[in-house]
């Protein structure tokens, strides 16, 4: 089974060079009322509902390399084009190579939202994370949890049951470090539903969790089928 925290550090080998990181595409999204989007490569996870998997499990030979100020400017012009006011890297895991995220965010102006989607799992194992990322005021962070419970985000992601407490740990994180961020769940999750949003209102009593919409992608749809999961 996967150890993400290893995997995390074999990918940035591949994908990250000092503060460079490999991405794929650079394009507009209707998510969020309009975002700027730069997909990433690399990831720490092999989740079975994952729409970019093909670019997760081919990351050494997918991607260009791209400095942060090359990242933040074509999000930027991608914005400013489009009336946007909210720029984000997703597709893989952002959260892979700390030195690159962190000097994007400082190149992204301060007019624009930057939405960071993460499963959050760097940033609950490293505690200087969230507060490095509490410097930048134009944050929101999007953590993505991969299942209710160890069993079903072991299920989901092929990881090691133990490093689910590590995205819960990671909403304590960022809580401690008075960024702003919200919870989201795949809705395939549904083993113990109550019981996720019992410890996640025990983080924040004001939090809401978002439940994310499953895209069932014919890829996905066989390797669902395969692990016998309702869907």
């Amino acid at each position: 089974m996967i150890d993400p925290i290893k995997l995390a550090k074999e990918t940035e080998k591949i994908v990250a060079q000092n503060s460079l990181r490999k991405y794929y595409r650079f394009r507009k999204a209707i998510y969020y009322n309009g975002i700027a989007t730069a997909d990433c490569v690399g990831c720490n996870l092999r989740c079975v509902f994952c729409w970019a998997s093909n670019v997760v499990e081919n990351y050494q030979r997918i991607g260009k390399f791209y400095s942060p100020k090359e990242v933040a400017k074509k999000l930027v012009e991608i914005a400013i084009k489009n009336n946007f006011n909210k720029v984000r890297i997703s597709g893989n895991e952002p959260t892979i190579s700390k030195i690159h995220l962190l000097n994007v965010l400082k190149e992204i102006p301060k007019k624009f939202l930057f939405i960071l989607e993460t499963n959050g799992i760097l940033i609950g194992n490293d505690k200087n994370f969230a507060q490095e990322l509490s410097n930048f005021k134009n944050l929101h962070v999007r953590v993505s949890l991969k299942g209710t419970n160890q069993k079903e985000f072991s299920k989901l992601t092929g990881a090691k049951p133990e490093f689910f407490d590590l995205q819960l740990k990671a909403l304590e994180n960022l809580k401690r470090a008075n960024v702003s961020f919200h919870p989201a769940l795949i809705e395939l999750a549904k083993e113990d539903l109550n019981g996720l949003i019992k410890k996640i209102k025990a983080i924040d009593q004001n939090l809401k969790l978002e439940i994310e919409p499953l895209i069932l992608y014919p890829k996905i749809e066989r390797n669902l089928k395969k692990l016998n999961l309702d869907f």
